[in-house]
């Protein structure tokens, strides 16, 4: 599904390497988790892949569905099967969440050659799903997460993921900011769209995350590249112990 091969990437202002050689692949069906310490570039692994402006790609490749997407723009990124959700949600104040939500799907189905949806079609299959989530109907009445707990940010963009229907899900530290009750939401709601056609790169820093969202492979990134990969008991080592002996490892 994704894969990503010797990925070399600076900041384009300060001409600072940040990624020095990221490779990964991650399976159609798959959930992969990437760990690691503070700077150690996965954000930015996950800003560059969505198409974040600021950055400069210097040498390696990424594909989705063999298909190289570092040359698109966000928005082809987004129609080819690719979603991003954000550890520090925008609010978008005067855009009501079901006009964003509609415009946002007919979009995607006019990129992909499909007939959109009318607003009889939409109004059904969004209620359909924001149940499915326990999303509060009054929620999609709201402009785009204005006054919206963290935890609603959150489920939101996961709403989203269920309409767009992406075959490539990238969580940057999803479950930031959240308590136990929201984090467990948040995972069911991903849980709920896991399928052997949908992937996802799951960053966070916690194990926690990973006791709801069982990965199939763990990786450990530090320095701007991955370090060891390994499978769920590789979290659960980092719980215990830290980074420090996989840093030393490493040396």
């Amino acid at each position: 599904m994704l894969k990503i091969n010797d990925l070399r990437v600076a900041l384009k202002e300060e001409d600072k390497q940040i990624l020095k050689g990221v490779n990964l692949e991650v399976g159609a069906g798959e959930v992969h988790a990437v760990m690691g310490p503070n700077g150690s570039g996965k954000s930015t692994l996950s800003y560059v892949l969505s198409g974040k402006g600021g950055y400069q790609v210097t040498s390696g490749n990424a594909t989705l569905e063999g298909a190289d997407i570092l040359d698109l723009e966000p928005e082809e990124r987004a129609a080819a099967g690719l979603f991003l959700a954000f550890q520090y949600p925008v609010e978008i104040p005067g855009v009501g969440n079901m006009t964003f939500l509609r415009t946002a799907v007919n979009a995607q189905r006019k990129s992909r050659g499909e007939p959109e949806l009318s607003a009889a079609e939409f109004l059904k299959e969004v209620r359909a799903k924001a149940k499915s989530l326990k999303i509060d109907a009054e929620m999609l009445k709201r402009p785009v997460n204005v006054g919206f707990s963290g935890g609603e940010k959150k489920r939101n963009e996961i709403l989203q993921m269920a309409m767009l229907e992406p075959k490539m899900c990238i969580l940057d530290e999803t479950d930031s900011g959240l308590d136990v009750d929201a984090m467990k939401l948040v995972a069911e709601g991903v849980n709920a769209l896991r399928s052997d056609g949908r992937s996802f790169l799951v960053i966070t820093h916690y194990q926690r995350l990973l006791d709801h969202i069982k990965p199939d492979v763990v990786h450990i990134m530090a320095g701007g590249k991955i370090i060891k990969t390994g499978g769920p008991d590789l979290a659960l080592e980092v719980e215990t112990n830290g980074y420090a002996d996989l840093l030393a490892e490493v040396a």
